[in-house]
């Protein structure tokens, strides 16, 4: 069975006995465990009683075994849940596989590992074929159709367009775009989400991201730079504009150096700049413990690679080179 027909059957009400999903996306395995846990219990306070979650690499097997034999409580069945199961030792293969063969009838046995398990591992050959579903990674259509599904759940209606964008402008990490989409879903106000709606969440995320990257590069913070330059290209910012804020922000730094140097107050320099004081005063300070010369030398490095963009340069690999060489310079 895969991932999708696993969730129609459980949409339906029919929960296997023994399910072991895997794959390399935590969101859509926690997504298959809320609807399993769903579909068993209407009444949270029964799913309380009657749920038991164990991690693959700590737990006993011969525990497993017992909390899936065990009766449920005012309920028809209970959910015993194996997280990691991919940590489980394989001299566990013989108990899982002697209960697969015959399982409680009143238990549903859920193992989740956290990685794709080939078919020669020895997890997969324990149960029976049919109990082991694959889930795979997410992509292009797949994404779009699975935001309109979480949209749908909660009773709004993302239009496919809006869906593209999400995707287009945060990449494909399931939980950043659902943790997107809800943002979406709050700012809409009306049950039908556009690009527009998009544009005006997501879009002030990249202005800030933009401006987290410049206080990176000023620190000297090089890891965290490049983690919020490739956050930024991902979600589809133009490579020149990523490229005009750097040099901006270098420029405005030498230039608060110069004006220091010439004796110029802060409280002057903010003025002519239109900026807080406590900026320029954080720049200042950092201006100041420069060599004069690093600062002009790191403006000529944005003008290079301006020039190598306007000629086809690669735009990720010379801007990752650009924010690692103005992190060294800071």
């Amino acid at each position: 069975m895969d991932y999708g027909g696993f969730l129609r059957e459980v949409e339906r009400g029919r929960v296997p006995l023994v399910a072991l999903l895997h794959g390399d996306e935590p969101r859509l395995l926690d997504d298959a465990l809320a609807k399993v846990s769903r579909a068993l219990f209407s009444d949270p306070s029964l799913l309380a009683l009657n749920r038991e979650v164990f991690d693959g690499g700590e737990a006993p097997v011969d525990e497993i075994i017992r909390a899936a034999l065990t009766l449920p409580s005012l309920a028809p069945a209970r959910l015993v849940v194996v997280k990691s199961a991919q940590a489980l030792p394989a001299k566990a293969a013989g108990a899982l596989s002697e209960y697969a063969r015959d399982p409680s009838p009143y238990a549903r046995l859920v193992l989740l590992a956290g990685e794709s398990l080939d078919a020669g591992h020895w997890l997969p050959k324990a149960l029976p074929p049919a109990s082991v579903i694959g889930v795979p990674r997410l992509t292009g259509r797949g994404l779009f159709a699975w935001l309109q599904a979480r949209a749908r759940e909660e009773g709004y209606e993302l239009a496919e367009g809006a869906a593209q964008l999400l995707v287009r402008w945060v990449g494909e990490d399931l939980t950043a775009l659902s943790g997107e989409l809800e943002k979406a879903l709050l700012f809409a106000g009306a049950r039908s989400i556009t690009e527009e709606h998009i544009q005006g969440v997501v879009g002030e995320h990249r202005v800030l991201r933009t401006f987290e990257l410049t206080d990176a590069v000023e620190r000297g913070e090089i890891g965290r730079a490049l983690a919020l330059l490739e956050s930024l290209l991902a979600a589809g910012e133009e490579p020149l504009a990523i490229l005009g804020t750097l040099t901006r922000q270098v420029r405005t730094s030498w230039q608060v150096g110069e004006w220091r140097r010439q004796g110029k107050p802060v409280e002057e320099i903010a003025a002519l700049l239109r900026r807080p004081s406590f900026a320029v005063q954080a720049l200042s300070a950092r201006a100041a413990g420069r060599p004069a010369g690093d600062l002009s030398r790191a403006l000529r490095r944005c003008w290079e690679v301006e020039g190598k963009l306007k000629s086809g340069g690669r735009p990720r690999a010379e801007l990752t080179v650009l924010v690692a060489d103005l992190c060294r310079a800071g």
